[in-house]
């Protein structure tokens, strides 16, 4: 499987094979260094981790460095680990650049990264609620969440509510994977992906690109 970190630079538009507009994403996928490798010997489980963009001197701490120094690099301020079944799957050795080039392969890939924060939203907002008529007999109610009814009391777990339900509270800032996007083109030179649809995240926002599992 291909892993890399890396950030969303933006959307636009290309023409696929047919001539007709495609939106996509572009992303800067690596290089990305192999800061640590686990086995089942020194950590109980399989893993190598990756680190990408460096972190500024002013900001680097005395554990950064020393652990980014095991492996002849410098800090990171992105580092993600992705898990192997066995040793025998780990294909790469500390201090190991990681490129661009291990998608050349790859048709699709799933894209991990954090949604845009919305901050306190309501039910309209964060559910999609229709919320009351604009007509006769509506006073100031038009975006309530209307009735809580019987998920007002767990019975036989406390006065709260029910878990799972849907009313105002913190929207958006989650991890969000999106999957099954077609690889469009791949700039070396750049280290640029760019891939077909949207993926969630602002512009410069972190971003895990692996291969696709489903397809």
């Amino acid at each position: 499987m291909a892993m890399l970190l890396g950030k969303k630079v933006g959307m636009t538009q290309v023409y696929d094979e047919q001539g007709k507009i495609c939106s996509v994403t572009v992303i800067q996928a690596g290089p990305c260094v192999v800061t640590q490798v686990k086995t089942q010997e020194t950590d109980g489980y399989s893993a190598v981790q990756l680190g990408y963009k460096d972190v500024k001197p002013s900001r680097q701490k005395k554990p950064a460095i020393g652990h980014a120094k095991k492996a002849n690099t410098t800090p990171k301020s992105f580092i993600r680990e992705y898990r192997l079944a066995s040793d025998d799957q780990v294909d790469v050795s500390l201090g190991d650049e990681i490129k661009i080039e291990s998608f050349k392969e790859v048709a699709t890939v799933d894209v991990i990264g954090t949604s845009k924060g919305k901050g306190f939203a309501g039910g309209m907002k964060r559910h999609g609620f229709g919320g009351f008529p604009a007509s006769h007999g509506c006073e100031r109610k038009h975006r309530a969440p209307g009735s809580i009814s019987s998920f007002a009391s767990d019975a036989g777990h406390g006065g709260n509510l029910k878990k799972g339900k849907r009313m105002a509270g913190h929207m958006g800032s989650a991890r969000v994977t999106t999957k099954n996007h077609k690889i469009l083109s791949i700039d070396e030179e750049n280290n640029l992906l760019v891939v077909k649809g949207a993926i969630a995240g602002p512009a410069g926002g972190y971003v895990i690109v692996k291969t696709a599992k489903t397809k």
